[in-house]
């Protein structure tokens, strides 16, 4: 896994790889940046008390990480001891955790505008899925990993205590175009910045949406940032990830001098060369939100 990384794709592309892996009868996927390795599953160490999707600890070349079964997380039937289980190790957020699923059988490169958001119909509010992507006779669907990770420590995501801890600030109308695709997240980050002061937010659910948006206020006025003074950004989105937003942003006049913020969960030092490829100002892991704050009062002021 880790000598397929070396040939990643290119930033800017709106391209993924995405890692095919089975629960039950079931198809998943997951970003190929964020895995670091896939082992045999190994004994596992029982945690009193866990929270119920943690089957345990293992010791991995020195790390004590937690082992989450995703049939769980998932509420599909467990099946134990097949020969093709496997432990799928993964890092974002700042954090390696692993997950136990029944099988992982291929690596798919798609590109983001292949992937459908879920519809509110069939996701439901607690749906883990955050992507459909359609096969020929099957369908794909990528799963909200940092999701699944809040619900088991919700003091590993974003808080608006941190932003408190700042003191008292003053409000500003400078208004900051935000693409997120998770509405856990956009709901955090709303409240989050909110307290910090910034209540001129216009969140987008995926990078097209929100180029779309931006776009259309050139043809107000050619100097967008009147309308906008800053952009924040996810990278894992549909339609158009954060990558290919901030190279389209920077690659347009009207739009170039806006500041570019990422906020991810994938941003780690193997990685950052991607956003500086694609001419972002600066790039926060989730979930530091102070840092982003910080951010963006030196951007935006």
């Amino acid at each position: 896994m880790n000598d397929h990384k070396g040939i990643l794709l290119e930033s800017g592309t709106n391209e993924l790889e995405i890692v095919e892996f089975q629960v039950g009868s079931n198809r998943f996927g997951i970003n190929v940046i964020k895995v670091k390795e896939i082992i045999q599953p190994i004994p596992v160490t029982f945690i009193p008390h866990a929270h119920p999707h943690v089957e345990g600890i293992i010791q991995l070349r020195g790390e004590v990480l937690p082992v989450i079964q995703v049939g769980k997380v998932l509420g599909l039937p467990i099946v134990s001891n097949t020969e093709q289980e496997k432990y799928v190790v993964a890092e974002f957020n700042k954090q390696k955790v692993v997950f136990h699923v029944d099988n992982v059988t291929q690596i798919h490169r798609i590109s983001w505008n292949q992937i459908e958001k879920p519809s509110d119909l069939y996701q439901g509010g607690t749906s883990h899925v955050i992507g459909v992507i359609k096969r020929e006779e099957e369908m794909l669907l990528l799963l909200d990993f940092e999701r699944i990770i809040m619900d088991i420590n919700p003091e590993s995501g974003i808080s608006v205590d941190s932003v408190k801890k700042m003191g008292k600030r003053e409000r500003s109308n400078k208004k900051i175009v935000i693409a997120e695709d998770s509405p856990l997240l956009r709901k955090l980050l709303h409240d989050t910045l909110n307290e910090a002061g910034y209540v001129n937010l216009e969140f987008f659910e995926n990078g097209k949406d929100a180029l779309n948006y931006l776009e259309s206020l050139e043809k107000i006025s050619p100097d967008v940032s009147e309308h906008v003074q800053m952009v924040v950004t996810d990278i894992e989105m549909p339609q158009m990830d954060g990558h290919a937003l901030t190279k389209m942003i920077k690659g347009n006049n009207n739009l170039s001098k806006l500041p570019v913020v990422i906020f991810s969960s994938l941003i780690t030092d193997d990685l950052r060369h991607k956003g500086d490829q694609v001419g972002a100002e600066d790039q926060v892991s989730k979930p530091e939100i102070t840092e982003l704050v910080l951010k963006i009062d030196q951007y935006i002021l």
